[in-house]
C-alpha cells in the first residue's frame, strides 16, 4: 500500500509540474496543447497567397504549408472575396440603399423618398415603434408633453408650426442624426423600421 500511494503521490506532482510548465509566464509564451486549434487555416480576406512555397515560416501544420496558404479553390481564380458586380451598391433584405447622407445635409434629406410602402400594416408598426421610441420625450399624442420631454424642454411637437410640412426624408434624417437635444437613433432603430415611425408621424400624428 505504501509503494501504492508513493506511486499516486508521484504521479500528482509530475502532472502538477507538468501543468505548471505549461503555463505562460514573463517571456515565455506557454506550451499549447494541439496548436492547430489555436492557429487554424483561416481565409485571409485581403491577401492572396496561391503558392504552398509562401508563408511556411510561421506554419504550425503537420505539412509544413504556411499558415495562411489559403486559395479558396471554389472561387474564381482561387479568390478568397468575391467582387460585386460593377456598378452596383449593396442593399439590405428590403431593398434599402445604405445611408450615408452627412448630418448638416437636411437638404438633401428632404428629396429622399419613403421605399416602406404605406399599408395598415406598417401604421400599426409605426405605432408602436413611435410609442417604443418616441412617445417618452414627444408624448403618445406627438406633442412634446412626454415626462422627460417636460423636464428638459425644447422638445418638439409634432403637431405645430413648421413640424407640420417637413419632409418624410427630413422627419427620417433626425430620427437617425438626431437634432438640438434630440439624440441620434440611427444605432438604435434600423433603416425599415426609422420609416415607418414617418409614416405614422405623417399619416396619424400630423393626419396627411
Amino acid at each position: 500500500m505504501k509503494i501504492l500511494s508513493s506511486i499516486y503521490s508521484i504521479a500528482v506532482v509530475g502532472i502538477s509540474l507538468g501543468f505548471a510548465s505549461c503555463k505562460a509566464e514573463g517571456d515565455y509564451p506557454g506550451t499549447e496543447y494541439a496548436p492547430q486549434m489555436y492557429h487554424s487555416v483561416p481565409y485571409e480576406g485581403l491577401s492572396q497567397i496561391t503558392s504552398e512555397e509562401e508563408g511556411d515560416w510561421i506554419s504550425t501544420r503537420e505539412d509544413g504549408k504556411g499558415e495562411f496558404f489559403n486559395s479558396n479553390i471554389n472561387n474564381p481564380h482561387g479568390m478568397n472575396m468575391r467582387e460585386p458586380v460593377p456598378n452596383t451598391v449593396p442593399r439590405n433584405k428590403e431593398g434599402i440603399l445604405p445611408y450615408r447622407l452627412r448630418v448638416a445635409d437636411l437638404e438633401g434629406a428632404a428629396a429622399v423618398q419613403n421605399p416602406i410602402p404605406l399599408t395598415d400594416e406598417v401604421l400599426a408598426d409605426g405605432k408602436r415603434l413611435f410609442t417604443q421610441y418616441c412617445s417618452p420625450c414627444h408624448g403618445s399624442g406627438g406633442e412634446g408633453d412626454g415626462k422627460p420631454g417636460m423636464v428638459i424642454g425644447g422638445v418638439a411637437n409634432l403637431k405645430g408650426g413648421a413640424y407640420i410640412n417637413l419632409p418624410e426624408g427630413h422627419i427620417f434624417h433626425v430620427i437617425t442624426h438626431g437634432k438640438g437635444r434630440m439624440g441620434a437613433h440611427g444605432s438604435q432603430i434600423t433603416a425599415d423600421r426609422r420609416w415607418k415611425i414617418v409614416h405614422y408621424v405623417k399619416q396619424e400624428i400630423q393626419k396627411q
